[in-house]
């Protein structure tokens, strides 16, 4: 239920950092996260993930966004950083599809 709880209250931040930043030049980094946290929850609402698998994937999302601050800070996000952050995502996607699809399964 913790887990639950604390997927859907960091979905909720995402959510309001997407808002609050509507004028940032990207938007679709935002929309990925957005997606990937989605993605995370069904996977402890489906029992796919376990506990720990969870908190690796949230501290991985955790990373992003603050590269992403990182990367906003000077009020230019260059095509260098762009690439660095599609990159971090592309892993970040790859790490939640292997956690998912291990044979590890939640203890209910």
């Amino acid at each position: 239920m913790k887990r639950i709880i604390f997927a859907s209250a960091f979905i909720a931040c995402m959510a309001i950092s997407y808002i609050s930043s509507a004028q940032t030049a990207t938007p679709r980094v935002t929309q990925r996260q957005v997606n990937q946290q989605k993605r995370i929850a069904n996977g402890v609402n489906s029992g796919e993930l376990t506990a720990r698998e969870t908190e690796h994937l949230e501290k991985r999302e955790a990373k992003l966004q603050q590269n992403k601050k990182e990367a906003k800070a000077d009020g230019v996000v260059t095509n260098q950083e762009r690439r660095q952050l599609k990159r971090e995502e592309n892993r970040n996607s790859r790490a939640i599809k292997r956690q998912k699809h291990d044979a590890q399964q939640q203890q209910r």
